[in-house]
């Protein structure tokens, strides 16, 4: 029992919720912790049902450990409750239908919930978060910059960042090197610092409920640091497989 099980972006997809746990169930006693990096929530019917599902796991079930992501943030800023009055980035990306169907999505006792959520989590030597150290918003991907994840890394002192936001499943690693840094002040002293990079990674993890019939997430076992993307098909086209 080493693995952790990570997921991320369910949207209120009850049924690819359902599909994945099914999944993890089937990996047997290997796994012993699940994380959902936020966007559980999402401008779906059955966001209230999934969330009920969720917090209230069957026998033999893991009790999923759960951060705040993109979504839930947008849900409390609709409803007055977040860092900011409006949502001008919700609206640009999805419009107006999209705003309404998440504010009856989303129900005031689940929003009270989704307050009391953590921004993310630290276990080991890993950072488990919907966005990054900067943000929910702040998008990593295969093609961000080296140094721009290495800044999201050192600014907690992880060697390993999961986060979901992108949705894509990935494995970025940052081999061995050194970072130079030079300041001059104003009377043209020169000062300058080598710092030494150890191998680090951040890994997407997938997302689960934002393609209908098609599930990623992320298995992860800490004694190995092995990295192993599971995508689970439900609906009319049934199974599973690994993602390389």
């Amino acid at each position: 029992m080493n693995k952790w099980a990570i997921l991320s972006g369910i949207e209120g997809n009850l049924a690819a919720y359902e599909a994945v746990i099914a999944d993890i169930k089937r990996q047997g006693n290997s796994v012993e912790a699940l994380y959902i990096l936020g966007d559980l929530v999402g401008p779906r019917p059955e966001t209230e049902k999934l969330v009920e599902r969720v917090l209230n796991p069957r026998r033999g079930e893991l009790e999923p450990l759960i951060c705040k992501g993109w979504w839930e943030e947008q849900s409390l800023i609709l409803h007055g409750l977040g860092p900011t009055g409006d949502a001008p980035e919700l609206i640009a990306k999805y419009g107006g239908d999209t705003v309404k169907l998440l504010w009856d999505s989303v129900s005031q006792q689940t929003l009270q919930w989704l307050r009391s959520l953590d921004f993310g989590f630290f276990e080991l030597d890993c950072l488990l978060i919907h966005g990054s150290t900067v943000g929910v918003n702040d998008e990593l991907t295969p093609e961000t910059p080296p140094i721009q994840m290495l800044d999201r890394l050192s600014r907690m002192q992880a060697n390993n960042l999961f986060c979901g936001r992108s949705g894509l499943a990935f494995q970025y690693q940052l081999q061995t090197g050194s970072i130079k840094t030079g300041l001059i002040t104003l009377d043209r002293q020169e000062s300058h610092q080598t710092d030494i990079v150890t191998p680090r990674q951040v890994i997407g993890v997938g997302n689960v409920g934002r393609t209908p019939g098609q599930a990623t997430y992320t298995l992860y076992e800490y004694g190995t640091n092995q990295i192993d993307f599971k995508t689970v098909y439900y609906g009319n086209s049934k199974g599973f497989q690994n993602q390389h």
